[in-house]
């Protein structure tokens, strides 16, 4: 198999198989309990838990659901920020045998009634602050309890008081309803100990959703096995233990954070700080006081951070490794990042990775010590990685574009209630194995180090060529003036579609006709013809996703709705 392995050659340390125990997630934290049980587990703005402390309150709010009615087979959707509550939950859900379906708290009734529907969840926690669009939709879905959890219920007394004074009093209060059990009364409760469900490691333990960006979300079906492999790669390829701590920045709605920031670093017995909202001001001033060795997230933040005032004071010599995923990392933005990182005693690399939810999330990264321009890394221990031909399951030549395809235990399962989604996406080649189709377009090169190209359905088809966006940002990224961009697909009569650059200047006064002949022509210097963008709209700021990513598919659609309201939309 080697043959097939050509990165193993620059793993180091970290070992080509890891032994993963065929248990529940329940299971392989309360192992790590058992491990290191004075070392601290996470830290929410100063109030702490040792993983005793942790593995007792997992118990008991395993007995509280249970005492709700939740048993094995339930679906209970989680719709909370990273936060005590949503992780201790999590874990008691799976010892129950209960699926956790995880879902971002700020979405609309709308959505959250799609995604209890799609679920077919009878339980759900939330937030005191979004009782009111779970009540909204509490008729047209299968909801029997919500417990809702209070941001102050884990926090230390001053910051307590402080977040009542503040945001606690724009919250409204919750009207007595049988429908509501609170969070803070349950964990206080006296209950009959829940006994550890009989659930197997490939069962489905938890549902994660695409991003929708092509339409309505998919459900991702995980399980026990992919979540504890996923993470014990993680933390055999950051050789994490007890004296690390990773800053959760990225909600544990999203696979990055809830595999990575959350279980990965448990697996290895290291600590999360956990991080509810996303400011650059909230993650610099925690990087100062909390000094965390292991900082992952998108490339925004790390844009945002090398910006930063409170960053850029701060000592970063407890940084060890950094690590950016779900996004293309701009050049300049990884260069002045490392910068700051240097001028402050740190000496880290901001190095990529690549995932997506059908892996549980990363699966690859650049080893620690081999930085390779552009690429996104080799594959973690016992996950295969290959290119094949579009369209195809053929292997492509090295060197060659093509579908990136993965192989290994943090597969999915399947799309939930979609036999023919699932059919498309896992395919079995003619090596047997089952093959997870990304839909994502990249390459490899002869040392098995991978290239990251685009979402295959972000591509723009120009005048029947293939443009892909992530190369023109790049070199807009390249031009001094620039620092924002995003480029979408406008539909167009002749060409189909025509390439459109949408631009944040370091300085907005320079925005005007001469800067987008200036940009244009930039671009035309470094990119085939059709590449290029055909006019650049200049922006104050990007729209961003809830984990911070530049939205390009809200772009898309404000474009749409342009034309059509100007008579000149000529798409499908």
């Amino acid at each position: 198999m080697y043959e097939k392995k050509p990165w193993l050659k620059f793993y180091g340390a970290v070992p080509e198989h890891i032994d993963y125990p065929r248990v529940t997630m329940y299971e392989a934290l309360m192992q790590t309990v058992g491990r290191c049980p004075d070392d601290i587990a996470y830290d929410f703005f100063g109030t702490t838990s040792t993983y005793r402390q942790f593995g007792e309150e997992i118990d008991r709010c395993a007995d509280a659901l249970a005492s709700l009615g939740m048993a094995a087979g339930d679906r209970l959707t989680i719709s909370m920020p990273t936060c005590p509550q949503g992780i201790i939950c999590f874990y008691a859900a799976n010892k129950l045998g209960v699926v956790a379906s995880m879902i971002h708290p700020l979405s609309p009734a709308k959505e959250i009634e799609f995604y209890l529907t799609t679920a077919r969840s009878r339980f759900a926690l939330t937030l005191d602050a979004f009782y009111g669009k779970f009540k909204e939709v509490q008729a047209n879905t299968g909801l029997k309890t919500l417990i809702l959890a209070r941001i102050p219920d884990y926090l230390p007394l001053v910051k307590k008081i402080g977040f009542n004074l503040t945001k606690g009093r724009k919250i409204p209060p919750v009207p007595a309803d049988p429908l509501v059990r609170w969070w803070s009364d349950l964990m206080q409760g006296s209950y009959p100990k829940a006994p550890k469900a009989e659930m197997g490691s490939d069962e489905m333990a938890v549902i994660l959703y695409s991003g929708g960006t092509t339409g309505v979300p998919k459900g991702i079906m995980l399980s026990n096995y992919n979540f504890i492999s996923e993470g014990m790669q993680v933390a055999a390829w950051g050789a994490m233990d007890g004296a690390d701590s990773i800053l959760a920045i990225l909600p544990i709605f999203h696979g990055f954070g809830l595999g990575v920031c959350v279980n990965a670093i448990f697996m290895g017995g290291g600590k999360s700080i956990l991080v509810p909202q996303f400011t650059p001001e909230i993650v610099a001033d925690l990087i100062r006081k909390k000094r965390p060795s292991f900082v992952v997230g998108v490339p925004t933040l790390f844009e945002a951070l090398g910006s930063n005032p409170v960053f850029c004071k701060a000592d970063l010599s407890c940084l060890r490794a950094t690590f950016s995923g779900a996004d293309t990392l701009p050049r300049p933005v990884k260069e002045r990042f490392e910068a700051v990182v240097k001028e402050r005693g740190g000496n880290v690399q901001l190095l990529e990775g690549y995932g997506l939810t059908e892996a549980v999330t990363a699966i690859m990264a650049t080893p620690l010590n081999q930085y390779r321009e552009g690429s996104v890394g080799i594959p973690f221990p016992d996950m295969l990685a290959k290119i094949v031909a579009l369209g195809t399951t053929e292997e492509a030549p090295v060197g060659e574009e093509g579908e990136i395809c993965l192989s290994g235990p943090a597969v999915m399962l399947g799309y939930l209630d979609q036999p023919e989604e699932t059919a498309q996406t896992l395919r079995t080649h003619a090596d047997g194995r089952l093959w997870l189709h990304t839909g994502d377009i990249g390459q490899m090169d002869a040392d098995g180090f991978f290239y990251f190209k685009l979402r295959q359905k972000r591509m723009i088809k120009s005048s029947g060529m293939n443009v892909y966006p992530a190369q023109v940002e790049d070199v807009l990224y390249k031009h001094p003036a620039v620092a924002k961009a995003c480029v979408i697909g406008v539909p167009d009569e002749k060409q189909v579609q025509r390439v459109k650059a949408f631009v944040v200047l370091k300085d907005p006064a320079q925005a005007g006709p001469e800067m987008e002949k200036a940009l244009i022509g930039h671009c035309q210097e470094h990119l085939i013809r059709w590449s290029c963008p055909r006019e650049v709209e200049f922006r104050g700021d990007l729209p961003c996703t809830l984990v911070g990513k530049v939205a390009f598919n809200t772009l898309e659609k404000e474009e749409v709705a342009r034309l059509k309201a100007e008579g000149k939309y000529c798409g499908g």
